[in-house]
């Protein structure tokens, strides 16, 4: 199993990017109900594995971060899940 997603967190980060295009930091807080600093050293991880890509820029003089689901990062996510399926259908 792909071991970055089993963190509740990412894996969570990684559901709410597979119906997006691009989220921003904030919409991913809410989201997930996590603190700032939290979802900030799950994101710097899932950006470092390639999973996830992130554009910063300014918007009225604010910053604004977003991110997206790379392709990798799909594909682990697909794999994670089949993963999770062939252990569910060993314990029937």
């Amino acid at each position: 199993m792909d071991e970055l997603l089993l963190s509740k967190v990412r894996l969570g980060v990684v559901a709410e990017l597979l119906n997006f295009d691009w989220v921003a930091f904030s919409e991913l807080v809410r989201a997930l109900d996590v603190s700032n600093g939290n979802l900030g050293a799950h994101m710097i991880k899932l950006v470092d594995a390639g999973y996830v890509e992130e554009e910063k820029s300014f918007v009225n003089r604010r910053p604004l971060t977003r991110y997206r689901l790379t392709k990798r990062g799909r594909d682990a996510f697909a794999a994670h899940v089949l993963q999770l399926q062939a252990l569910l259908k060993e314990a029937k």
